[in-house]
């Protein structure tokens, strides 16, 4: 596989052409990704999101499905955001134009992510059970309710990023 993303500040994620899919760490064995007797895989699922962002029931939780095309992608902590990579010359400029791209930002409508604890984010086509073998960054949230949220933002002439936000909901 090509990778767009040589190693540096950022740990990126890369798929082989499809989704990439953001799975509770507690649902991980039930992701069974393109694998199955089933007319649909869970992969095929996952394909079927439309737009930049949906959820997918995976056990007794939800996963996030980063859609739309198969940037390579890292998560800041620090800015509660998904980055995706579409154009930019390398990951420093990439990076650098973050706080611009979130200030510009048209963001999507939202949707509701309840999140038992950590996720993994990887690659929709392997299995839960299979995805630490693989490209994968493991993502501390706490427990809770999230606002997922999306943009593509073009905040340079040869920068291009996606952006997937979460923020967490106040209770009740």
């Amino acid at each position: 596989m090509v990778r767009y993303a040589e190693p540096g500040a950022a740990e990126w994620v890369e798929s082989g052409g499809g989704p990439l899919i953001a799975v509770p760490e507690t649902v991980l064995p039930f992701w069974a990704g393109a694998d199955g007797d089933e007319t649909a895989s869970d992969y095929d699922r996952a394909c079927e999101v439309d737009g930049y962002v949906g959820l997918l029931p995976v056990g007794d939780s939800v996963a996030l499905v980063l859609g739309d095309e198969p940037a390579s992608t890292t998560y800041l902590p620090d800015r509660g955001v998904f980055v995706r990579w579409s154009a930019a010359e390398s990951e420093e400029q990439l990076l650098a134009e973050v706080p611009a791209a979130l200030d510009a930002a048209v963001w999507g409508p939202e949707v509701a992510w309840n999140v038992p604890g950590p996720v993994l984010l990887f690659d929709a086509a392997w299995p839960g059970t299979d995805s630490l073998r693989t490209d994968h960054v493991w993502i501390a949230l706490d427990p809770g309710r999230y606002a997922v949220r999306a943009a593509h933002v073009r905040p340079g002439p040869e920068t291009w990023l996606g952006l997937v936000q979460l923020r967490p909901l106040a209770h009740g």
